[in-house]
């Protein structure tokens, strides 16, 4: 199961493009291969595909990860292919009147899934990735680097699932089963790890790359959290999603340089940096 099988790219149809991997449907068979593009490291998809397989094996809703894959200069897996199925971007893309229930139906996988017990032997902590990575990677200041860490060393430990990538492009139903995809980065956590990043891509994306990965508007994007948001939380407090809200910076601010790193490999532009870095506390 470990071991890398070649395959034909004829006998498949390239069916969809993502941030970081290309995914190609197979002409016959039922199944689906994700290749990560050019200059992804082998060990990046065995890793992918090890945790899928454990999410797979704890229950978690999302296709079947079959195999290792590769077409010679590519590396990625094969996994059960959802026929007809879309995600719940695309449905609010193509059905913008289906908003509010797409979101209050993603807020309800989201509290779920972060009421579920990690597998803790088989997965990774969150925490413990960010922590090597900033250890072991000199991608960000030395004064970004300590904010971060000292913050982290103040974040509980919980043994929470975390998706790792929530937003609504990673689910996916065909009317009658939903599932959660790309599960790539799955681990486990405090469940602010998940939100973070889904408050940033609602306002703080760019047009372009929101319209590219999502199918929507930034404007329509920052409706979808609005909806999604009081859901999740179970509350429409104004000073509760206040509180929430300011709770998610330094999350997102010891996060991104860690997931630009994993999408572009390089480092985070200094300017960004220097805006965020007071979203981590000063300890």
């Amino acid at each position: 199961m470990n071991t890398y099988e070649t395959i034909d790219l004829n006998e498949y149809v390239r069916t969809g493009e993502g941030g970081t991997a290309i995914t190609y449907t197979h002409k016959s068979r039922n199944t689906l291969a994700k290749l990560y593009n050019p200059g992804f490291e082998a060990d990046r998809a065995l890793a992918e595909f090890l945790t899928a397989r454990t999410v797979f094996e704890m229950g978690i809703p999302t296709p079947e990860p079959y195999r290792l894959v590769t077409d010679g200069e590519r590396f990625g897996a094969e996994y059960e292919l959802i026929r007809n199925k879309r995600s719940f971007a695309r449905i609010i893309s193509e059905e913008p009147e289906r908003l509010e229930e797409i979101s209050l139906t993603f807020a309800q996988f989201t509290r779920e899934l972060h009421t579920r017990k990690a597998d803790t032997a088989r997965l990774h902590s969150y925490k413990q990735t960010l922590t090597r990575f900033y250890q072991e990677k000199d991608l960000v200041p030395e004064e970004y680097k300590r904010r971060a860490l000292a913050f982290m060393e103040r974040v509980p430990e919980a043994d929470t699932c975390l998706h790792g990538d929530t937003q609504i492009g990673n689910i996916i139903t065909n009317g009658d089963r939903t599932l959660w995809i790309d599960v790539g980065e799955f681990s486990y956590g405090v469940p602010e790890w998940d939100i973070a990043i889904l408050w940033t891509m609602a306002h703080n994306m760019k047009a372009d790359r929101s319209v590219n990965l999502f199918h929507i508007t930034p404007e329509t994007f920052n409706k979808h959290w609005n909806i999604f948001f009081p859901a999740y939380l179970g509350t429409t407090d104004p000073e509760a999603l206040e509180a929430y809200t300011k709770r998610l910076f330094p999350f997102y601010a010891a996060k991104v340089p860690y997931v630009f790193d994993m999408a572009y490999h390089t480092s985070l532009p200094a300017e960004a940096l220097g805006r965020i870095i007071n979203m981590l506390p000063n300890v």
